[in-house]
């Protein structure tokens, strides 16, 4: 009874598992986004959450778990569809673009957590980078293995470093901009840099 009459007081709710989880990581992301890393609690995010602290601390137990944590949640629960224009070239320009309009707050947010993840853990950047970014949208996956097919690119033969260097540069050019990158350069990368490289791996 004295438990359920705090949860009243406080406007906490009763949640468990899966749905808690998800809360509490929506929470995160929403104080990251509004707030910033720096000024972001364990504290805060159980407000905004609606729910003990304790709670928090029981699944990550410190504020850098949780932001990994949020930022990753947030990524994999909003992805972007897979174009199959019926060219790896129409397919890339399409995912270029939609990653560059869709991901842009992502690369902003998690870019400014990524400082402060530096500065609070200790870790080398690469370390800090292999918790916290994805080098390239699994949706390249599917692109990939049906340019394959068509016999447009041969995955036994193409570098790693060439599928990711689109998205590579696509983040780089929203981190430094805050803006989706516009079209010319989604050609630019397509046509003058990923399309001869992948040519040059075919043969």
């Amino acid at each position: 009874m004295a438990e359920q009459a705090e949860r009243q007081r406080t406007g906490q709710q009763r949640r468990r598992g899966e749905e808690l989880d998800t809360a509490l990581l929506e929470a995160a992301w929403d104080e990251l986004v509004e707030i910033g890393f720096a000024r972001l609690t364990m504290e805060s995010v159980a407000t905004r959450a609606k729910t003990g602290v304790a709670v928090l601390y029981r699944r990550w137990p410190n504020k850098d778990d949780l932001v990994v944590a949020a930022i990753r949640h947030y990524y994999t629960t909003h992805p972007i569809e897979s174009p199959d224009t019926g060219t790896l070239r129409g397919d890339m320009i399409e995912l270029l673009r939609l990653s560059s309009s869709i991901r842009v707050s992502f690369v902003t947010v998690a870019g400014a957590a990524f400082s402060g993840l530096l500065a609070s853990t200790g870790l080398t950047p690469a370390q800090v980078r292999e918790q916290v970014m994805i080098d390239r949208p699994p949706t390249s996956d599917k692109v990939y293995a049906r340019a394959h097919e068509r016999g447009e690119l041969d995955l036994a033969r193409i570098p790693p470093a060439v599928l990711s260097m689109p998205f590579e540069l696509m983040r780089h050019d929203m981190l430094m901009t805050y803006q989706p990158i516009p079209p010319e350069r989604v050609l630019e990368i397509v046509d003058d840099l990923f399309m001869p490289l992948v040519a040059a791996h075919r043969e």
